[in-house]
């Protein structure tokens, strides 16, 4: 996978989520630790379509503010249930 710039480091909220707008695609870009880990997701939850940026974050887990939908950052699975991903 090419490596693509959708956002400078700086402007990304540390320990949080970022909404950018990409090639058409909307993204939650995530800002993490002490090492600026980067995790890009989907910015809509596939349950209900919440705003994956503005969810809470917990180590490497968002939850989706709308029904509490949790997502590990790193594989994009819903820690309840696996079925549920965001790409």
């Amino acid at each position: 996978m090419a490596f693509v710039e959708v956002i400078p480091l700086r402007r990304c909220q540390k320990g949080g989520g970022t909404f950018v707008e990409h090639s058409g695609f909307e993204l939650a870009v995530f800002r993490l630790g002490e090492s600026d880990s980067v995790y890009v997701i989907d910015n809509a939850c596939p349950h209900a379509g919440g705003n994956l940026s503005g969810g809470d974050v917990e180590g490497t887990v968002v939850r989706c503010r709308v029904h509490d939908w949790p997502f590990d950052l790193k594989t994009g699975l819903c820690t309840d249930t696996p079925r549920a991903r965001v790409r």
